[in-house]
């Protein structure tokens, strides 16, 4: 599973102040910790900082890339700040996202053209999100054909299946799980990544309905997560559950996570 950790984003009080005031061990610190417990790379995402987002931005991939030695997930409505990043940023990045919208997806072909790189790809089109899963497997469709003929190796793609709220419609869980399925049975290669916490919006013990979404995404053959690496029972759901997957050869990292005191209940 690959762990995109969300933590450094300014929708986040704490984080929010530390790059209002430059503070660049507190950032430090946390993208450090984030790593210490899994993460493969470090999400960086200043959108809420309206006329500031590119000169934050450019201040938090200085600061993460001298803490830590893992490429960066590059999170931005705006095309402009993803394209001077991505050529910033010295590993190979995530660039978090396009779409099938034509607006979106014409203003990203000019970044995934000319930096090497992965792709986040939400399966929304300019109709919305997707109400079925034959419309977000069309959606798809169109970003796989789309993304691969810019020269983008389909294992550098990651299909977001767009989560939605269960308070809204109680089959939204199930549409996630179908599509995911799909997903991966349709474009065999691809990726799939999604966030937890719009399926648990509008409820209480929104911890407990992520936890168990995750598992459930898992066991329909998600391999990417953006989530907060910190959070140990989140961790351990997914280890146990890749695990019970067979993608932990003779249980060896159950055994090291167990020695090692990080499994929670």
């Amino acid at each position: 599973m690959l762990i995109v950790g969300e933590r450094i984003n300014t929708s986040r009080k704490d984080i929010n102040e530390a790059v209002e005031k430059r503070d660049a061990a507190f950032i430090t610190a946390d993208v450090q910790k984030q790593v210490k417990a899994g993460a493969d790379y470090i999400d960086v995402n200043a959108g809420s900082r309206i006329g500031s987002e590119l000169e934050d931005l450019n201040w938090l991939v200085e600061v993460v890339e001298a803490a830590v030695d893992v490429p960066l997930a590059l999170d931005s409505p705006d095309p402009k700040a993803l394209k001077a990043m991505a050529r910033k940023v010295k590993k190979r990045p995530m660039i978090n996202s396009t779409t099938a919208e034509s607006n979106r997806f014409a203003a990203m072909k000019a970044i995934v053209q000319e930096r090497e790189c992965d792709v986040v790809a939400l399966c929304m089109d300019d109709r919305g999100i997707p109400k079925t899963v034959e419309e977000a497997l069309r959606n798809a469709s169109f970003l796989m054909q789309n993304l691969t003929k810019l020269g983008i190796p389909i294992e550098r793609i990651h299909l977001d299946p767009m989560i939605q709220p269960i308070s809204v419609n109680k089959d939204n869980g199930i549409l996630a799980f179908e599509t995911i399925r799909n997903l991966r049975r349709e474009f065999p290669g691809v990726r799939t990544i999604c966030g937890l916490s719009n399926v648990s919006f509008g409820l209480p013990s929104r911890f407990l309905v992520n936890r168990l979404f995750m598992v459930l995404c898992i066991g329909a053959g998600l391999t990417g997560a953006i989530v907060d690496p910190l959070d140990q029972k989140i961790m351990t759901s997914i280890l146990v559950s890749e695990t019970l997957m067979g993608k932990d050869d003779f249980c060896l990292k159950f055994l090291k996570a167990n020695r090692a005191g990080t499994l929670v209940g």
